[in-house]
């Protein structure tokens, strides 16, 4: 069996809720979190899904997920709970299949007013050839 693959699972979370759910909006930061967990454990982060609402059987979410070799992680339980429309149908559904599901579970960053407006900049300005720093 070759390396364990990540499949990242991010929030899509429209800007206009980035003052009320800054990290839910952030979803580089949802990125990243999933990438340090999966780094510390020698694994590597092969898709990034960012989604809102998706049922758990969508393909999208299925394709090309090998049993055993293949896992989900998500920043938290909550970012599950906005990407996927039944948390507890994905993971039950993930268990059928053979496929671990993770949760990183790390406090999320504190967003100041600076951390926010460069979020809004990148997810403002994208075809600017802004890269968000």
């Amino acid at each position: 069996m070759g390396p364990v693959r990540v499949i990242a699972i991010a929030s899509l979370t429209p800007l206009e809720e980035l003052d009320d759910d800054p990290f839910l909006v952030d979803s580089r930061s949802q990125y990243a979190m999933c990438a340090r967990w999966a780094a510390e454990r020698g694994y590597v982060v092969t898709r990034e899904l960012l989604v809102r609402g998706l049922s758990p059987d969508h393909s999208v979410l299925w394709d090309g997920v090998r049993p055993g070799s293949d896992l989900f992680v998500a920043p938290s339980r909550r970012v599950l709970e906005s990407a996927l429309s039944c948390v507890e149908e994905f993971t039950a559904e993930c268990a059928r299949r053979g496929v671990r599901v993770e949760i990183v579970g790390r406090a999320e960053p504190a967003y100041d007013a600076a951390m926010k407006a460069r979020v809004h900049r990148r997810l403002s300005m994208p075809t600017a050839g802004y890269d968000g720093r």
